[in-house]
């Protein structure tokens, strides 16, 4: 099928967003649905706006990208080498499989109640939810990779007599390497939503506490801030992600594996 061109592209994907904008305009100013329970498209923006010339939303949405960095800097060091350990030593693999399973069947937001008790409303607990949403991710997507090197790769290297570190270095690793980019997405995507149910349990400022005071002073129109804060930076953080993967894996396109 050929491609359109970008104008045309731009219109089409533009459309629906659009729409709905409209219909929301009307839906306030005909009073289809109360003004206080769906305010104005105009007086979100002036509302984005105060928050943000204010210095607000700024703030907290620093904070939370803070928390989302140092989570998932743990959730790297731990998910990698015990993707490879897994990997190499098909023991591990069977001893750690019954808890592993159980700790992925396991909600994030589900262990908030206990992850207060035990670490307290800090920092900690944020911490751990980030860890347990995007472990999972991060953890399978790079063992699939490293179970999944195409065996033309493997007779390559037997081959050329590569030795074991040769054999991580120059085929194992750089097979596996889309896969791991992919999970880095998916954990980055899932950390960011159970981060937002966590500090609306248990924080004093981020995206998600500022939904919920917002909602607990009745000020509507700030929750569609967080909200569409929210859905924003969720998708220009995924378009930088992808745009960086295909720099680092230019033999792959990732962006075009995953359209839909």
């Amino acid at each position: 099928m050929k491609r359109l061109p970008y104008p045309g592209r731009f219109a089409i994907a533009a459309a629906v967003p659009v729409i709905l904008v409209l219909l929301w305009h009307a839906a306030s100013a005909f009073e289809w649905v109360h003004p206080y329970l769906l305010p104005s498209p105009l007086k979100v923006a002036r509302t984005a706006a105060d928050l943000i010339q204010s210095g607000a939303l700024p703030r907290h949405l620093g904070v939370s990208f803070l928390r989302i960095a140092g989570g998932f800097s743990i959730t790297l060091l731990a998910a990698l080498p015990l993707s490879f350990l897994i990997h190499a030593l098909p023991g591990v693999k069977l001893l750690l499989k019954a808890p592993l399973e159980f700790l992925r069947s396991v909600p994030p937001l589900a262990a908030i109640p206990l992850l207060i008790l035990w670490f307290g409303i800090g920092e900690a607990s944020k911490t751990a939810v980030i860890v347990m949403a995007s472990f999972f991710p991060v953890f399978l997507s790079l063992l699939g990779g490293l179970n999944n090197v195409d065996e033309k790769w493997r007779e390559l290297a037997r081959s050329l007599r590569f030795n074991h570190m040769e054999y991580i270095r120059f085929v194992l690793f750089p097979s596996a390497f889309p896969a791991f980019l992919t999970g880095i997405q998916l954990g980055v995507s899932y950390c960011w939503r159970a981060l937002m149910g966590a500090e609306m349990i248990a924080a004093a400022s981020g995206v998600g506490y500022l939904i919920l005071d917002s909602q607990e002073m009745g000020r509507i129109d700030r929750v569609f801030v967080g909200i569409f804060t929210l859905g924003v930076c969720g998708i220009i953080l995924d378009r930088l992600l992808l745009k960086l993967f295909n720099a680092l894996v230019p033999w792959k396109d990732l962006e075009e594996d995953q359209k839909w």
